[in-house]
């Protein structure tokens, strides 16, 4: 997600690592609903879904096969506190994001962004 140039990376405690906000989709929702509302709740701020960027699948640390569908954002509003899942909301520029990100995939996902 995307607000005045910079990206937005979270800090998850329980995993100790620095992501892009992703999650996993609620019964009966479809893949842009799910990632509107995970970033939301990951960030704290409202956003506008831009263009797909495709799906990245991978293994989870607990060995379970899972697939996330990202877009292009556009941070709108902040409307509310992180969940707390996430201990500190970062905006930053796509080179620190890069550096700071802990899983290629993500930084896949920025490249994709053209970031």
């Amino acid at each position: 997600m995307l607000r005045d140039g910079r990206v937005a990376v979270v800090h998850r405690p329980h995993r100790q690592d620095w992501t892009l906000p992703k999650g996993k989709l609620e019964p009966g929702e479809d893949d842009l609903a799910a990632a509107v509302r995970e970033v939301c709740e990951e960030t704290g701020w409202l956003a506008e879904p831009g263009g797909d960027l495709g799906t990245v699948e991978y293994t989870t640390p607990d060995g379970r096969p899972k697939s996330v569908r990202w877009y292009r954002m556009r941070a709108v509003q902040r409307v509310a506190e992180p969940t707390a899942d996430v201990d500190e909301v970062r905006w930053v520029d796509a080179g620190e994001a890069r550096a700071l990100l802990t899983y290629d995939l993500d930084r896949e996902v920025l490249a994709r962004a053209g970031l």
